[in-house]
């Protein structure tokens, strides 16, 4: 009998992320060491207890979440604090095989801090700019609305994203418990960033089911769904999502932590590839679940016992769905075959 051939390092495979958010990319070294600098008191499970025992199961579990996001985003006090995080989080996309990465941020939570959602934007933007030439990845920002706020604000940051659509975002997105607010509301927010060409990038389909999914889509024109797993459990709907080209930027590690599956056995990966969905790995936010992207890769590698040429071809999907240059992805495309070739 021939020996099996040894699986293939995953931190060597090219690959797009589409699913991080801006503070929940800061590495957990990071927040310790700028709590400390300004004698900010961290909880538990963001010190001695890290990664936090996490759900979201119930509006309290949610909250929990939402508290420790804010406490972490607060540690965010200068202009070198905003270029660190992003430099960082670069880093740990190139370590994981990352060619293109879109970072998703609601500039109205920093805006207080940092002169308004304008002069937050340029900040971040600059960094984005700056980290993708000392680091060689590509960088997008996808600026997000918050559904538990007004859609008004949406409207604001709608337009915001369109002014700088020819300059470094790339996307308009909705976050934050989809449990909460009508979806519905922000389509006037979304018809916006739609008009200025940008990727509509709505949260659905995670803590809520196929119902808000067909929402995002008819409502909100998505392109692509952050999280969008629960597709899986309307085979109607998974084969309109196909049809349409939606990609699928899935996060395992998380939908696990936050109780949406009890384990990763039970992310429906396989599912979602047997119908033909494009899907995207994501780590959604590595400070809070512990996981960065490689590890979404291996996880699905072990669950489900992917062979090699499915993560190449989930690497593939990822670059596809992302709004990555031209010669970036033709390049990186190429590298994916060279990696399955190796």
């Amino acid at each position: 009998m021939t020996a099996a051939a040894p699986a293939r390092d995953l931190l060597t495979l090219p690959k797009a992320h589409l699913h991080l958010h801006f503070t929940g990319s800061m590495r957990h070294g990071t927040l310790l060491e700028l709590a400390e600098r300004d004698g900010i008191a961290l909880p538990d499970s963001l010190v001695s207890e890290w990664p936090p025992q996490l759900s979201a199961a119930d509006e309290k579990g949610w909250f929990r979440f939402q508290r420790l996001y804010d406490v972490a985003r607060s540690v965010l006090r200068t202009e070198g604090d905003v270029r660190r995080l992003v430099q960082e989080a670069a880093e740990d996309d190139v370590r994981d095989g990352g060619r293109w990465l879109e970072i998703q941020v609601d500039p109205s939570g920093y805006a207080a801090r940092f002169g308004g959602i304008t002069a937050f934007t340029d900040l971040v933007l600059d960094a984005v700019r700056d980290t993708s030439a000392r680091t060689g990845l590509g960088l997008g920002v996808v600026i997000a609305a918050n559904r538990t706020r007004h859609p008004l604000d949406a409207r604001t940051l709608a337009r915001l994203a369109a002014q700088y659509a020819d300059r470094g975002v790339v996307g308009f997105g909705l976050s934050n418990d989809e449990r909460r607010g009508s979806t519905a509301d922000f389509a006037g927010a979304f018809a916006i960033a739609e008009r200025a060409g940008l990727t509509l990038v709505p949260h659905g389909g995670e803590l809520r089911g196929p119902d808000h999914v067909r929402t995002c889509l008819d409502t909100l024109h998505a392109d692509r769904l952050g999280h969008g797993i629960r597709s899986a459990e309307d085979p109607d709907l998974l084969a309109r999502i196909v049809d349409a080209g939606v990609a699928l930027e899935v996060c395992p590690v998380s939908n696990v932590a936050l109780g949406v599956y009890s384990d990763l056995t039970s992310v429906p990966l396989p599912t979602l590839l047997e119908a033909g969905a494009t899907v995207a790995l994501g780590a959604d936010d590595p400070l809070l679940f512990g996981s960065q992207l490689a590890a979404q890769y291996a996880t699905m590698r072990a669950a489900h016992e992917l062979d090699d040429p499915t993560l190449a071809e989930l690497a593939r999907m990822s670059l596809r769905a992302s709004q990555a240059p031209d010669d970036l992805r033709t390049a990186a495309l190429a590298d994916v075959d060279a990696w399955l070739e190796a």
